[in-house]
């Protein structure tokens, strides 16, 4: 039987999900709690490997066992008390043997927060970028509509990356401001998939057209440069957080 996860975790402490061997890592921890639970060695295969600092509401991954011993609908619970309090569990479905959460997924689903005011939030520090300095959020607004759609993304790709392709296509993206907190600015961007740290990279180049750098209608022609130096910074990794990893026929 092959189970799916839902994960949530703050990834403040780790250095990504992907097991390391001098660091301590999501996958890790998960993989510790389940063998200790299943009474068994037990390993998992992720939709996403999230970076050191980086944060999930969603991450997915599947493990299999023959007896699953406790109910599946009790699992999350019952997993999550094996857990540290920075992991979660929150959904857990059955699925079939040939089921990858990383190739059979539909889309993915990130955000990325700009704390914008003159001095920090303490209790944002770990999941936003501060920036001290006034964004013009309408410019942002205008420029994150032209990474929509299906294209090639070289431009935003951090050197390093092992894909085969740089094409990608993106769904949705969006700017916008929370009515609580309106000093957070949230990029919130849906794709069938993304190249290394691009993320955070068209999270850079949003900040860029926010500060007045990059005008707002030279999105397109980045893009079509491919050349990663026409782009913004990569953003550090605190802001980002993988929300959703969505699938056409397994939605727990």
């Amino acid at each position: 039987m092959q189970t799916l996860l839902t994960i949530s975790y703050d990834g403040t402490a780790y250095a990504g999900w992907q097991r390391q061997q001098n660091a301590i890592a999501v996958q890790q921890k998960l993989e510790e709690a389940l063998s200790t639970l299943m009474n068994q060695p037990i390993t998992t295969k992720a939709a996403s490997r999230t970076d050191a600092g980086v944060h999930a509401l969603g991450q997915r991954a599947v493990f299999s066992v023959e007896n699953l011993l406790i109910p599946l609908g009790k699992l999350p619970q019952v997993l999550s008390g094996y857990l540290p309090p920075d992991i979660s569990i929150t959904a857990a479905t059955a699925v079939p043997a040939s089921f990858n959460p990383r190739f059979d997924a539909a889309y993915k689903t990130y955000t990325y927060n700009f704390y914008n005011a003159p001095t920090p939030n303490p209790l944002l520090r770990r999941y936003s970028a501060f920036i001290p300095r006034p964004l013009n959020t309408t410019a942002m607004q205008k420029a994150a509509k032209s990474f929509i759609g299906k294209h090639d993304f070289a431009a935003f790709q951090a050197t390093g990356s092992s894909a085969k392709t740089t094409t990608r296509e993106i769904y949705a993206c969006a700017i916008s401001k929370h009515q609580s907190q309106p000093n957070l600015i949230t990029l919130t961007i849906t794709g069938n998939a993304f190249l290394y740290n691009m993320v955070r990279i068209i999270a850079g180049t949003l900040l860029y057209v926010g500060l007045n750098k990059i005008p707002a209608d030279t999105i397109p022609a980045i893009i079509q440069s491919r050349n990663r130096t026409k782009a913004g910074k990569t953003m550090p990794p605190e802001g980002l957080t993988l929300v959703e990893v969505g699938y056409t026929n397994y939605m727990p």
